[in-house]
């Protein structure tokens, strides 16, 4: 057993036809691995076994949010996971298959011999509590995804205080020269969205997906509107209509329990749909862009930040992550920046302008990162061990993957003309982002 750490390292290896990029810590005690490299820690059988029975992005996610597995003392986790996500983008690597010749072949005959003498040979693990189990209904049914939803976003507003902090913003912040902390950012993010949007007094906003109405309030505070905001998580709506109820604001500001399928009062003057198109699903994102269309006023604007996957390798499948579904948002699916544009105009929109907000999302997500690690034992005890490790793990991954450009996230501005084709939009790009002076009114047509 004083051997086992380089027993496993080796059989990894050979199964795999490559080094491995991490050292190994097993449970006696033992190291192996490339010196100097981040160090994983095997703190029991368990570990291994769920590793065997679930190879790969599953069992590592299981071993981790049980705490099978963790990252030793004196190693980052956001080290660790850089070094698994270039590892994992390797062709070799991507394109593996270890079907019945290789695990019977000489190198999966030692695999199961290190295995053996290591006594992780038995029956599945049982998954953490925190992975979504088998889900019934119709994917993107309205019951489906109240669930779905509620997985994620009901864990508690205590928790979520904790990461996003006083903004209750849980979307990338816009990083400006001016911005000194996280708080300055997502203020910055929001009035971006406004000035986008060309909000003016007396004009009707709906958002889509409102979360805890941080937008519904600034864009009600600082642009005059009223506004009507739509989720199907109960514990935002609750929290979305206190905090419009204290700011003294519930005669212009609605929140509504309400799916953005079945809002049946526009025309709006302009819409917002932040963070929220990800839980649509490709097969409905036609027709959530012309819902969307129908709602919005001829010369009104769609605001609709959502995050983008890179496209498939040429003759890959598109592999969603299985640890993203199982434990972060069931369902989710992410779409190329370029599917999202044509789905618009497919719908009837003209798209505008599309900004890309990568960087921002990677210092955004360092940030809630670090809320969480700095509250962690508060954290604990709101949502329990293995949730604040979910969280903890699909955070500091996203912000690696915004970094290098694995993912990315885009603002896209769109237009409902008017029947004459015009957009209402000034020339330039630098005259609609000027924020309007007190009073000004935007007329929209209503033809």
């Amino acid at each position: 057993m004083a051997k086992l750490a380089g027993q496993l390292v080796e059989a990894l290896e050979g199964l795999l036809k490559v080094p491995v990029p991490l050292r190994v810590q097993a449970w006696d005690g033992s190291v192996a691995g490339p010196p100097g490299a981040p160090t994983v820690a095997l703190r029991n059988r368990r570990a291994l076994r769920r590793l065997l029975w679930q190879p790969g992005e599953l069992g590592l996610a299981r071993a981790y949010v049980a705490g099978d597995l963790d990252t030793a003392p004196g190693t980052d986790l956001y080290e660790v996971l850089s070094v698994v996500g270039r590892f994992s983008e390797r062709p070799e690597i991507r394109n593996l298959g270890l079907g019945p010749r290789e695990l019977l072949g000489p190198a999966g005959r030692r695999a199961f011999g290190a295995a053996l003498r290591a006594g992780a040979l038995g029956p599945e693990p049982v998954p953490p509590p925190e992975e979504v189990g088998a889900r019934g209904g119709r994917p993107h049914s309205r019951g489906r995804d109240r669930a779905a939803i509620s997985h994620h976003y009901d864990v508690g507003n205590e928790f979520y205080g904790l990461v996003l902090g006083a903004s209750m913003v849980y979307s990338c912040a816009y990083w400006t020269p001016e911005s000194k902390s996280l708080e300055d950012a997502q203020k910055a993010k929001l009035d971006l969205i406004c000035r986008k949007l060309g909000l003016r007094p007396g004009m009707r906003l709906l958002d889509v997906g409102c979360g805890w109405g941080s937008l519904l309030l600034h864009a009600a505070r600082h642009y005059g509107v009223t506004a009507v905001g739509v989720s199907i998580s109960t514990e935002q709506v609750a929290l979305a209509r206190r905090r419009i109820e204290e700011a003294g604001l519930s005669d212009r500001v609605e929140v509504r329990m309400q799916d953005y399928r079945e809002v049946p009062d526009g025309p709006f003057d302009a819409i917002s749909s932040v963070g929220m198109a990800e839980h649509v699903g490709t097969e409905q994102y036609r027709a959530y862009a012309e819902g969307l269309y129908g709602l919005l006023a001829p010369g009104g604007r769609l605001l609709n930040h959502q995050i983008a996957r890179r496209p498939d390798h040429p003759g890959e499948p598109h592999r969603t992550s299985p640890f993203i579904d199982r434990y972060v948002f069931p369902d989710g699916e992410l779409s190329p920046v370029g599917s999202t544009v044509a789905s618009l105009e497919e719908a009837g929109f003209e798209v505008r302008d599309v900004e890309s907000l990568r960087e921002h999302y990677g210092l955004t997500l360092r940030e809630w990162v670090a809320n969480l690690e700095a509250h962690w034992t508060e954290a604990v005890r709101l949502v329990g061990l293995g949730r604040a490790r979910v969280w903890r793990l699909y955070m500091a991954a996203s912000a690696l993957a915004f970094e290098q450009n694995r993912i990315g996230v885009n603002q896209v501005l769109a237009v409902r003309g008017t029947e004459e084709g015009a957009a209402g939009l000034p020339p330039t790009r630098e005259e609609w982002l000027l924020r309007p002076a007190a009073g000004a009114a935007r007329p929209v047509s209503r033809v």
